[in-house]
Parts: structure tokens; C-alpha cells; sequence
């Protein structure tokens, strides 16, 4: 039995019970034990079926709180552009040469901008990018000329949301050496910016279900009538 396992059996709690968000951060980080500093991640169940086109959700939000991670990103340009990405602070930047060493299995990297006029270098990528959820997008401003900006939101929190094939969004919103305040708010800008993206296509409850846990920790459901949604 994993050391999470007996972590999540070990909390004695109503796992039932949906907890105010306040509460449930307070919960999460208090269970976040390890000798490590642990992830604190979201799962939002969207009464959308993303089956259908016109009910995906997709989008970007900078986290006010940012993500306690170094992230690394890539940036697919070439000449002024490529000057740019590298003074902004990218950590990878090229055009053919990379797109290159992607295709040979180079993926260091979190996070893969490009410019427009690279797009059909990066067509090529997608088999690779696509799977990872890293396919430069302009939905989510992964495809845009203004690449220092880019790089520099990517660096300070800005996160990408999709849902997966049941209709549910994972993402990471801090960790548990995050205070409640930064937790919080990382939460609410996330959630807003779900609540903007709700698609036309979606009929009924939208933010059906919310739950909050660390790496290691179990998982506390919040009251999502919090935001607007019955539990």
C-alpha cells in the first residue's frame, strides 16, 4: 500500500461532507504532511459533454497567487521574435532545430509558444504536443506575435484549463506552503475564468462538483453553491 493510500484510509472525516472553500483549504493544507512541499490541485466536474464541440471548455487564467513552480518554456520562433522570447526569459528558443529535437523526444519543458508564422513547423509537433496537452493553441495565447508576453505570463502563473473526456478540469492552483489567502484567490481566478468560458452549448448545472487535495492528501469537496452551483 502506497504511503498516499494510507494517508487518504487514514482520514477519518465525512468525505461526504462539502466543506465552505475557506474550510477546505484550511483542510488540505493541514493534511498536506509530507517531507516535501506538496501540490494543492483542483478538480471542477463541468456539466458540459466535451464530446460535442460546442461544449468544450478551454482557456488560460493567470493565477494571482502563481503556481509556486519554475516553469519552463519553450518558445518556436526565429530572428527579432526569437530576441524577444530570450530577453523575456524563455528557456528554450528556436525555429527548425527545435521543432527537430521535439520530434526526436526533447521535452524539457512545461509549457510550448509559437509565433504565427511558425504554425506549420509546429503542425508537425502535433502527434507529440497534442497527447501532452502542449500543441500551441491561439484560444489560449500559445500562438501570438507578442511573444515576450507571453513567456513572462507563462512564467508568472499563467495556467491552461481543458476538460477531459468525462467533463472534468484538473488543475494545479499552489502549494500547501501557500497561504490560505494565496490558495484562495489562485481558486476564485480559476473558477471565474470557468464561469467565462461556460460554453453556449451547456444546458443546466455547469460547476456540478468541486474537490481540493494535495499531492500526498486526501481530497475535501466544496460547496460549489459557494459558486453559484447546487452541490
Amino acid at each position: 500500500m502506497s504511503k498516499q493510500t494510507k494517508r487518504i484510509k487514514a482520514w477519518t472525516g465525512d468525505r461526504l461532507a462539502a466543506h465552505p472553500l475557506e474550510d477546505a483549504v484550511k483542510l488540505v493544507k493541514a493534511n498536506a504532511t509530507a517531507k516535501f512541499d506538496e501540490s494543492v490541485e483542483i478538480a471542477v466536474n463541468l456539466g458540459v459533454d466535451p464530446r460535442h464541440a460546442d461544449q468544450q471548455v478551454r482557456g488560460v487564467v493567470n493565477l494571482p497567487s502563481g503556481t509556486g513552480r519554475d516553469v519552463r518554456v519553450a518558445v518556436i520562433a526565429k530572428d527579432a521574435k526569437a530576441a524577444e522570447a530570450e530577453a523575456a526569459g524563455a528557456d528554450i528558443v528556436g525555429a527548425e532545430e527545435l521543432v527537430e529535437r521535439i520530434q526526436g523526444g526533447f521535452m524539457d519543458f512545461d509549457r510550448v509558444i509559437a509565433t504565427p508564422d511558425m504554425m506549420a513547423l509546429v503542425g508537425r509537433l502535433g502527434k507529440v504536443l497534442g497527447p501532452r496537452g502542449l500543441m500551441p493553441n491561439p484560444r489560449v495565447g500559445t500562438v501570438t506575435p507578442n511573444v515576450a508576453q507571453a513567456v513572462k505570463d507563462a512564467k508568472g502563473g499563467a495556467i491552461e484549463f481543458r476538460t477531459e473526456k468525462t467533463g472534468i478540469i484538473h488543475a494545479g492552483i499552489g502549494k500547501a506552503s501557500f497561504t490560505e489567502e494565496a490558495l484562495l484567490a489562485n481558486v476564485r481566478a480559476l473558477v471565474e475564468a470557468l464561469n467565462r468560458a461556460k460554453p453556449s452549448g451547456a444546458k443546466g448545472t455547469y460547476i456540478k462538483k468541486i474537490s481540493l487535495s494535495s499531492t500526498m492528501g486526501p481530497g475535501f469537496k466544496v460547496d460549489a453553491g459557494a459558486f453559484g452551483a447546487p452541490v
